[in-house]
């Protein structure tokens, strides 16, 4: 639906309907000194792996700080951010107690996780403890990182690598001018040094979403190495899909903080679980407390509209 009107003002307190009603505002144009607003009937698209465990994803937030600035990014993350590292010692305990909770897979981001000196260790650390994620940019992948890349266990380790859009326009407009052609090359090098790479775009239309999928294909990249999501409200960005707390299945994600419901929301109080990292198995019992008060919220709302 859209929203056509001369008065800017309104924008504002459709931003707000729609964050109370679950809807969502996914464009705002201006033209001949008129706004479009289009708005999105409906709750944000369900997630894939509602039937996931909780507690069977591990997220890190190794660091905050990043060689880029995307204008989307989730947790502010810049040149600028301060670090705010997770740090090898906790990492390393994290990873003892996750082998005893059976967490059957670890997600490793930030920030752009290959500006940590240290980095070569944490996923060492991580990978002995369950199949391992990395998501990065791409960028770094030269001199002492590159050393450090190739000795990591290319069977524990995927890189996940961040790519926009089948050619540098739109991928550039987020993430900033050269950055397309670099991440492009850190593809191939983490390809050619054996390890699975899984291609990442974070888009704001399904067909930016279409599109990418024809260059993957074109580019013979399979299902389970793609990833394509929806720019989220959150952190930098200024227009996306809003997602509350109900929206979103549980992923227990760490930072230097605490611990949070998921990754999307990383230092938004909204979706802070607690402060307290460890012990992780009372982080984990924490987080699935949350998703029942969530689920007997939600029963509790439904009685009472059915009642009204």
């Amino acid at each position: 639906m859209a929203v056509i009107s001369g008065d800017p003002s309104i924008g504002p307190e459709l931003d707000a309907w729609c964050r109370f009603t679950r809807n969502s505002l996914v464009g705002t144009a201006v033209e001949d000194g008129r706004t479009r607003w289009v708005l999105r009937y409906g709750e944000a698209p369900e997630n894939v792996g509602e039937d996931r465990l909780v507690g069977s994803r591990l997220w890190l937030y190794t660091n905050f700080d990043c060689n880029l600035s995307c204008d989307y990014c989730c947790v502010r993350s810049s040149p600028k951010a301060p670090r705010r590292a997770l740090g090898i010692e906790r990492v390393r305990r994290i990873a003892v107690e996750a082998v005893e909770l059976g967490v059957s897979e670890i997600f490793v981001t930030g920030g752009e996780p290959f500006l940590l000196p240290d980095i070569g260790e944490i996923l060492a650390a991580c990978a002995a403890a369950a199949p391992t994620t990395v998501l990065t940019n791409g960028m770094l992948f030269a001199g002492r990182r590159l050393e450090t890349l190739r000795a990591l266990p290319r069977e524990r380790v995927t890189l996940q690598i961040s790519l926009d859009s089948p050619t540098p326009g739109r991928h550039e407009s987020h993430r900033g001018m050269g950055t397309w052609a670099r991440a492009w090359k850190g593809i191939e090098r983490a390809g050619a040094e054996g390890f699975r790479v899984r291609l990442a775009a974070t888009v704001s239309t399904d067909t930016e979403a279409e599109e990418f999928r024809g260059f993957l294909d074109a580019h013979h990249v399979s299902e389970e190495n793609r990833v394509i999501r929806r720019i989220a409200l959150r952190g930098s960005a200024a227009q996306g899909l809003a997602l509350a707390k109900a929206d979103l299945i549980p992923e227990v994600t760490i930072t230097a903080e605490g611990v949070f419901w998921h990754p999307v929301g990383a230092e938004d109080d909204d979706l802070l679980v607690s402060r307290e990292i460890f012990p992780l198995a009372e982080s984990f019992a924490a987080v699935r407390r949350a998703f029942e008060r969530e689920h007997e919220h939600q029963r509790r709302l439904a009685m009472i509209f059915n009642c009204a």
